[in-house]
């Protein structure tokens, strides 16, 4: 497919580390029943993505699943395609595949692989998967890959070579500027922190807490001054400018409004991360169900 419109308009960015399997199982399910369209799951030092989400597939019915994203110095170019088809096969064609060459301290120092410059490391590797050989069965449709693009020559990358673009950390700018250089055709699904809290100083605290481990990392950094931002405002816990930006915080309509940003701006999908108030690790269920598709 041309694009990755098995997406949906609206999906949930969360992990589900934290949840034995039978309550991730249960979680799911209830976001299938509030009418999400797909789940999004990282991977970073947790569970296997792909295992736990063929476990997940085969608790649901209609629930797309999504990689937010799989690292590629995770696994080579060949086992990444037959993975790429064997989820889509056994999901029933519920499973889009998201990709992205991570950051430097996570392949280096935790992996203990040599990282590469990024841009041309992701077009090696989506070639050589494209070229990788897989004998086994195949979905009755192909699995979309998006990958997770920030600026412009990933983006264009995205554009050129899969079905579209995952940006994570991002505006509503950032979306519009985005589609700009993707095109028309593309898939563009942004992510979007969002936090049910009226108070700007509790929602701020919050929001640095959940935002602190981005804010050493080069790629969302650089990202963050292309879109406008300045140093200052990435020092000392990130200012209230960049926060107030990057975390949507506010009444359930503050949010809704953000998320209708993003449309506006181009965004085809848009999957929230739902902070929760009291700052422990977890989605907020409360914002989940304010937002429900099935409910509004």
């Amino acid at each position: 497919m041309a694009n990755a419109a098995r997406l949906g308009s609206l999906g949930v960015w969360t992990s589900v580390d934290a949840m034995a399997a039978g309550a991730a199982a249960d979680f799911s399910g209830q976001l299938e029943a509030w009418g999400y369209d797909t789940l999004w799951v990282p991977e970073a030092v947790g569970r296997d993505p792909f295992a736990f989400h063929g476990y997940l597939a085969g608790q649901t019915e209609r629930l797309v699943f999504a990689t937010g994203i799989a690292n590629i110095y995770a696994r080579d170019p060949m086992t990444m395609r037959a993975i790429q088809e064997t989820m889509g096969e056994l999901s029933g064609g519920r499973f889009v595949l998201g990709l992205g060459v991570s950051h430097a301290p996570m392949v280096e120092a935790v992996r203990g692989h040599s990282y590469g410059k990024p841009v041309s490391s992701m077009r090696n590797y989506l070639e050589s998967m494209a070229n990788a050989t897989y004998l086994g069965p195949k979905a009755e449709s192909s699995t979309p890959i998006v990958i997770a693009a920030l600026r412009e020559n990933m983006l264009k990358l995205a554009a050129e070579k899969t079905a579209g673009a995952h940006p994570y950390n991002v505006t509503p700018d950032h979306t519009a500027r985005a589609r700009e250089i993707l095109g028309p055709e593309v898939t563009l699904a942004p992510e979007q922190m969002v936090l049910l809290e009226t108070d700007a100083s509790r929602a701020r605290r919050i929001a640095r807490q959940n935002l602190t481990i981005y804010l050493g990392l080069p790629n969302y950094r650089n990202n963050w001054l292309w879109q406008g931002f300045e140093e200052a405002d990435l020092a000392d816990g990130g200012s209230d400018r960049l926060i107030d930006a990057i975390v949507c915080w506010g009444d359930e309509a503050a949010i809704a409004r953000r998320i209708q940003e993003h449309r506006d701006a181009g965004a085809d999908h848009v999957c929230i991360q739902p902070f929760r108030s009291d700052g422990q690790p977890g989605p907020d269920l409360r914002v989940l169900e304010a937002l429900a598709p099935a409910k509004n």
